[in-house]
């Protein structure tokens, strides 16, 4: 059986479970269809959350970054692991003892003020919107391969799928269906990295072959990292393992860029409402565990996954004759994002540092990236001949390495997962945060449950409509385009969620005008560097680090407005020392 009919076989197979168990699962009360209740046991809950974190920027965009830039792509990980251990510590045992269903709901009550609440809707909007639209485009490349469609078709396939969802199951039909998501992506991303581990250096184990020398081949005994080096040296790239050298990010850029990850992370709508979903703050802390556990499997692999990728793609393509290429090379070449222009007409393909074709946007010159390039484009000046989107590198992956066609059939399954289950996530939130904090809670109070999930479908068909045009054409990368939306995260809601569990003085002004400063700025500037690609002028820092100045300045502007402004009631202090309070857990 050939890949791409081993491909598709699994794939049905393989969502056709999904589909039972989210139809199964169908929701009709309000509580169920936003928060699944409150009966899943962390385990699973935190099962569930990793599913809905590991996203298309998880699942396929952060090894190709890593593929493509070395240690920089480093900071994704360390960024998106770290932020669970503020989650555990900081907010999550709180925010269940507060009980709300929704992010936009705990600002509303805790600063006692509907401004506060449509302030909080806003920024919980405006991430959600940004976020998804990175798994359009993470959807519209998988189904590209695997249905041999143009993006345009293929994103809308996925968002009809993404639709049925988060509409028709609710949070209760995706919280067991990501249960059972979770085990696929995570097969789907370790059986693949197993065996080319094994076939590379003969070592099984992932993280261990990473560190291990080459088994076969003309670099046979050399150490895999010292190979990659070697190999980026001689076609004029940065070394695989440099950090702050020449091609690397700066110091400064990477720390900001951690922290805007981490500290989004803590701060991410569709993440934070899992915590209202487990039964006591003991569980809350235990989900938290366990999700950082589960994503933890995941990320832990990432590295050596990129390695292999970048091994493999340089040693099967470079000085290559065309015509002797595998079938994957031309599959990938009718999608658009694998592009060879034969610049000196020997029907060799030389890759190399340099652009293979004219950039279509702005792109950082030490990267040698840009973020569209279709085969129209002209040629350009550079001896490269080879472009290949680095989102794409853990899909072409098993293909390089001649593994057995079912093999991709559940690499592309679990991609697809991974785009699709986050984006049901993000629509939910999207769908609530509209019908229920605004409508319900601001506009018709009256408004009954059934009105309400009426509203909230509609919104979120509405919300897939408009995704899948942006997510055709995004401003980055997937993984670049999902660390924007947790600097705005953590540029808006990390500090007033913080400041008000664990500063009773923080009042609905300095909320308000903090979210507002913090996410106008991070706003502003992602949209200038990172949409129409300007130079970055705040201390080099990239729009994907931006969020990290985002959120000090929430925390000055919320403490100093506070401080201006007459203190909350006391019924409020109240409350807050009473959720601080260990012995006041039920």
């Amino acid at each position: 059986m050939s890949a791409v009919a081993w491909t598709y076989l699994v794939t049905v197979a393989i969502f056709g479970l999904y589909v039972v168990i989210s139809w199964r699962s169908v929701s009709l009360e309000r509580k169920g269809f936003y928060v699944a209740g409150v009966e899943k046991p962390p385990i699973l809950n935190g099962m569930a959350t990793a599913a809905d974190w590991i996203s298309a920027g998880s699942f396929m965009s952060i090894a190709g970054l890593v593929a493509f830039t070395g240690y920089s792509g480093s900071v994704y990980i360390m960024g998106w692991t770290g932020g669970y251990v503020l989650l555990a510590i900081l907010l999550a045992p709180y925010l269940r003892k507060l009980g709300r269903f929704t992010v936009p709901e705990f600002v509303g009550d805790r600063y006692y003020s509907n401004s506060a609440r449509a302030a909080a809707l806003f920024c919980a909007i405006l991430i959600s919107f940004v976020y998804v639209c990175a798994q359009m485009r993470g959807v519209g490349i998988i189904l590209a391969r695997l249905l041999s469609v143009e993006i345009h078709t293929a994103v809308i396939i996925g968002s009809g799928v993404i639709f049925i969802y988060a509409v028709f199951g609710g949070m209760k039909g995706i919280v067991w269906t990501q249960v059972t998501q979770y085990i696929i992506m995570i097969l789907a991303y370790l059986i693949p990295a197993c065996l080319i581990a094994t076939e590379i250096t003969g070592i099984p184990v992932p993280q261990a072959a990473l560190g291990g020398t080459i088994a076969h081949g003309k670099d046979s005994g050399q150490f895999l990292l010292d190979a990659l080096d070697k190999m980026n040296g001689d076609l004029g790239f940065a070394a695989f393992t440099s950090a702050f050298g020449p091609g690397g990010d700066s110091r400064l850029n990477m720390l900001c860029i951690t922290v805007a990850l981490m500290f989004g992370t803590a701060g991410l709508p569709h993440i934070l409402v899992k915590f209202y979903t487990v039964p006591s703050v003991q569980a809350a802390r235990l989900t938290a565990a366990y999700a950082l556990l589960f994503v933890a499997l995941l990320y832990l692999t990432v590295p050596a996954v990129a390695a292999f990728a970048r091994y493999n793609l340089i040693s099967s393509v470079n000085g290559k004759a065309y015509n002797q290429v595998s079938e994957w090379f031309r599959e990938w070449e009718k999608t658009g994002l694998v592009v060879w222009v034969d610049k000196n007409g020997d029907g060799i393909i030389q890759f190399s540092h340099g652009n293979a074709l004219e950039e279509t946007r702005r792109l950082n010159a030490e990267q040698d990236q840009s973020v569209t390039r279709i085969p129209e484009n002209a040629p350009a000046a550079s001896k490269n001949e080879l472009y290949v989107d680095p989102d794409i590198t853990i899909l072409m992956s098993p293909e390089i390495a001649g593994l057995p066609g079912w093999v991709l059939g559940l690499l592309v399954a679990g991609a697809l997962t991974a785009a699709l289950s986050t984006s049901a996530g993000l629509l939910l939130v999207i769908g609530s945060a509209l019908a229920h904090d605004f409508y319900y809670r601001m506009i018709n109070p009256k408004a009954t449950a059934k009105r309400q999930l009426l509203l909230g479908r509609g919104i979120v068909a509405v919300t897939v409509i408009l995704a899948c045009y942006v997510g055709v054409y995004p401003p980055a990368y997937v993984a670049q385009v999902v660390a924007f939306a947790f600097g705005l995260a953590a540029s808006s809601f990390f500090p007033i969620i913080l400041m008000g569990i664990f500063w009773k003085r923080t009042t609905s002004q300095g909320a308000i005008a903090g979210m507002l400063a913090g996410i106008s700025f991070s706003g502003l500037y992602i949209i200038q560097v990172g949409f129409f690609h300007c130079a970055p002028w705040f201390l080099g820092i990239s729009a994907e680090g931006i969020g990290a100045i985002g959120m000090l300045v929430n925390f000055a502007v919320t403490y100093t407005v506070s401080m201006l402004t007459p203190p909350p009631p006391q019924e409020i202090q109240d409350t807050i020392e009473n959720v601080r309070n260990p012995v006041s857990v039920s």
